[in-house]
């Protein structure tokens, strides 16, 4: 059972901006994202065209009505540059027309002509976007690549930095012996505490008030 609320946002014929939206975290979450639409299969129109799937990425002159104007193998700079030259033969033709005869009739076949050039200039120019992409993809890939080796180098040089200020700290601690040498009594010290402390036993140190009670008490 689908969701009314699916339902009527789909209806509803929203600008780009607005159908963006409706593919939010939120409407993801909740299934209120209207479904992606099919995949054409035949025809479509874009910018006023029909186009099949099964044409070319840029189709020829031919298919667009167009009547070509140089050969089927051709260079396409050479051919670029003698278009340049017609379209400005031909724009200085338009020109006389303009200046000496308004009302020739062959104006307006220069200006079919010079709109033929155009259009021949555009295709050959279009011809070109496939290679463009190609290496604007190839410079994109070289930039990443050398940002993330100069990332790299950078963070093996900050690591061999702490390397050698781990290394540095280590050195500078006193060695293990020397702080048990100093946490440890010498035993000639020890050996003259005890005789002191055998002998000062031995000693009495009763004071004389002290003694005399005893011996009255011992002898009660």
């Amino acid at each position: 059972m689908s969701n009314p609320e699916t339902t009527q946002v789909m209806s509803l014929p929203l600008p780009p901006a607005n159908y963006v939206n409706l593919y939010s975290d939120e409407h993801i979450r909740k299934n209120r994202a209207p479904k992606p639409p099919m995949p054409i299969l035949d025809t479509y129109s874009m910018f006023g065209n029909t186009f099949n799937n099964d044409d070319n990425i840029i189709r020829p002159l031919e298919t667009q009505g167009f009547r070509r104007l140089y050969p089927q193998h051709f260079d396409r700079k050479k051919e670029l540059k003698k278009l340049n030259h017609s379209l400005l033969v031909n724009f200085l033709d338009l020109i006389d027309f303009l200046v000496h005869n308004p009302d020739n009739p062959r104006r307006t076949e220069k200006v079919d002509d010079l709109s033929l050039l155009f259009v021949h200039i555009h295709h050959l120019l279009n011809e070109f976007r496939p290679h463009q992409a190609r290496e604007t993809l190839r410079v994109m890939m070289e930039m990443q690549k050398r940002q993330r080796i100069e990332t790299a180098h950078r963070f093996q040089k900050h690591l061999d930095k702490v390397r050698d200020i781990i290394k540095n700290a280590f050195s500078a601690l006193p060695d293990q012996d020397q702080e048990d040498n100093k946490l440890t009594v010498p035993v000639e010290l020890m050996d003259f505490s005890s005789d002191n402390a055998s002998s000062d036993s031995n000693q009495d140190h009763c004071h004389p008030l002290d003694r005399l009670m005893c011996s009255i008490v011992d002898s009660m």
